[in-house]
């Protein structure tokens, strides 16, 4: 999904307007394939320390030590790191800013103490991962935009780096409150390892309230968005696709969560947040056509 949303918002989205590009189509394709490796390091490291979290929650879903020992899922954990910042070290060079080598390394950093220590602090290993999410779109616009801006086309490209931060922007949102609902979901082998997740901290009910809260946020600035951008632009297509797989399965989610109870539930609830993250992604292309159908 990661691969798949940093290649839509290239081919298209920046690709059908005409504007400059910094990386030839095949280093694009490195940038994806760091960004993946990366995110593959920092599942497998986390698999690693989830092991007896996993065990209770779980089960089916544990291989280290069993499909694989953890010395080799440490190997494979080094190998995926190591290719995936090399390859953001030989990116940083292609456009001149070295010093951008820093954001692999930040990243696979972040992804480790996350693993570690981060994710059993109420809150802020939430942040972490859905801030990591967002990272991956807005690392689209740091290496092909900028490095590609010049005076003369400063102001378009301004206004496409806007749009990926809209972007990055919800599926932060999105993947916040996913996150929060995963917690709950996984609330008896966190607390039986002695995290403390929100809903540890303040109970199953109160979190789902939580998130309940959230999610008024990303559908009240949708409302914004499609009212100052695709309504008053006559982008009627988006306008419909918007309110059908956006602001409906949100409401859905709403309606959903205060009756939710059971581990099924707020597993039911995850999909419906992963689905909304995608649809939303996808609203990008759906924007793309309506402008050239429209014009």
């Amino acid at each position: 999904m990661l691969a798949f949303m940093q290649l839509l918002f290239r081919y298209a989205f920046l690709k059908q307007q005409d504007i400059p590009l910094a990386l030839a189509d095949w280093q694009y394709g490195l940038l994806v394939l760091s960004t993946v490796l990366l995110a593959a390091a920092g599942y497998v490291i986390n698999n690693i320390f989830d092991v007896a979290t996993d065990t209770i929650n779980k089960p089916n879903d544990v291989v280290i030590n069993k499909g694989i020992s953890e010395t080799r899922a440490y190997n494979i954990y080094f190998g995926l790191n190591v290719t995936g910042v090399a390859i953001g070290c030989y990116l940083s060079n292609v456009i001149m800013r070295p010093t951008f080598a820093v954001i692999f390394i930040f990243i696979a950093s972040i992804l480790y103490f996350y693993s570690t220590s981060l994710k059993q602090i109420m809150i802020l290993g939430n942040f972490v991962v859905a801030s990591l999410l967002s990272l991956s779109v807005i690392i689209i616009g740091v290496f092909d935009l900028f490095p590609a801006t010049t005076g003369e086309n400063q102001a378009q490209m301004a206004s496409m780096f806007s749009i990926l931060i809209d972007y990055a922007l919800f599926a932060f949102m999105i993947n916040f409150i996913r996150e929060i609902i995963k917690d709950i979901e996984d609330v008896n082998g966190d607390y039986n390892q002695g995290m403390n997740t929100l809903p540890i901290a303040i109970g199953n009910r109160r979190a789902a309230k939580v998130a309940l809260g959230f999610v008024v946020i990303p559908f009240i600035l949708t409302l914004f968005y499609i009212d100052k951008y695709f309504i008053e632009n006559n982008l009627y297509i988006v306008t419909l696709y918007a309110f059908a797989f956006v602001l409906a399965p949100l409401g859905y989610f709403g309606v959903k969560i205060v009756s939710a109870k059971s581990q099924k539930d707020f597993h039911h609830l995850s999909t419906v947040l992963k689905l909304i993250l995608l649809f939303g992604i996808l609203s990008i292309l759906v924007i793309t056509l309506n402008i050239k159908y429209n014009a």
